[in-house]
């Protein structure tokens, strides 16, 4: 062999890389030998391939995932930092969340020894009901699924996050909040979520409570108490950190003209024993982010789920990141709301 080739273990050593960890991103498609002997299938690297073993050494250090990693080591620089700062926001949410984990793991224990302190909210009664509108349609009817089938409001310092998901769409809302106590989770179940809307109207400000196992609210001289569902809610946080590879602006007009234009050729599937209608988006017509494959991506999704998500919007924005991930619809108008619906099986 050349002198200017080194064996696998002579990379490994330079570059900080295990022998194993070669050969997994050799068979990943994430970096190849320069030459591999086709008689004893030894692998052999470059000199000039040792700045991208030792970059990919550090990006492995810090989590980053195997697609990340090819488009720093073969896109341009700008691609490369914008994966790098994608990568960051990532960790620094991770770590975000892993706080708030910690927090309320304390505060649990801190529960065995006295009793748990009183969280109370003051929030802008519009907002609050504007809010509980955005995420109601995602809401179970019933309670098939203990877990889920309610509202979930999800409070910290600044803002109330409210969640509803039946494990095929998920829709979040925020509402600021001016909070007193330490931040706190409860789930409404839907009958109660419903009958706190029902106080908001022509208020000004509502005043939340919760209280070991009691939610009030108080709203325009009115009160009503009811106790939280005594499930864990899904940790619907890891959704949210979604990798887009494009995005489609247009108005809600805009799309029910694709949608209807589509009608004759849409097909019918079966979910929980109901029949739905079937729509199929693409990214043809979609910006292409930064990174994104230059294939056409194609996704099908219940037509229903996704007429309802976008409700009355004036203006939206699609989401897409393949065929098996989450569709994303967000309004422009409206940051703190946006939902997500995920997608049928072929």
């Amino acid at each position: 062999m050349e002198s200017t080739l080194r064996s696998i273990g002579e990379m490994a050593r330079a570059s900080g890389l295990s022998v194993s960890a070669l050969r997994f991103y050799d068979g990943a498609g994430v970096f190849a030998p320069a030459v591999v002997d086709p008689h004893t299938g030894y692998r052999w690297y470059a000199d000039e391939q040792l700045p991208d073993a030792r970059l990919l050494t550090r990006l492995r250090r810090v989590g980053m995932p195997l697609a990340g990693i090819t488009r720093v080591l073969t896109g341009t620089p700008a691609e490369a930092r914008a994966e790098l700062d994608a990568h960051l926001r990532r960790l620094e949410d991770g770590l975000s969340d892993a706080r708030r984990e910690l927090s309320t793991v304390r505060a649990l224990l801190d529960s065995r020894e006295s009793p748990m302190p009183q969280t109370r909210l003051t929030v802008p009664a519009a907002r609050l009901a504007a809010a509980l509108d955005a995420v109601r349609f995602a809401a179970p009817a019933d309670a098939a699924a203990p877990a889920v089938a309610g509202i979930f409001l999800d409070a910290e310092d600044g803002v109330l996050h409210l969640v509803a998901t039946d494990r095929y769409r998920l829709a979040v809302a925020d509402c600021p909040a001016a909070l007193a106590g330490p931040a706190a989770s409860a789930l409404l179940p839907t009958a109660l979520a419903d009958a706190a809307r029902a106080l908001l109207d022509d208020a000004d400000e509502a005043e939340l409570v919760l209280d070991g196992g009691q939610f009030t609210v108080r709203a325009g001289g009115r009160e009503l108490s009811g106790a939280p569902a005594d499930h864990d809610f899904p940790d619907y946080r890891r959704l949210l950190h979604l990798e887009p590879t494009h995005r489609l602006t247009l108005t809600a007009d805009q799309l029910h003209s694709m949608l209807t234009a589509a009608e004759p050729t849409v097909e019918t599937r079966s979910q929980d024993g109901v029949d739905f209608p079937v729509s199929a988006l693409t990214a043809t017509a979609a910006d292409a982010l930064p990174g994104a494959s230059p294939a056409e991506l194609l996704v099908h999704v219940n037509r229903d789920f996704l007429l309802e998500a976008v409700g009355g919007a004036d203006q939206l924005v699609l989401e897409l990141g393949g065929p098996i991930a989450p569709l994303a619809i967000r309004f422009p108008s409206r940051e703190d709301t946006f939902s997500l619906l995920m997608p049928t099986r072929r």
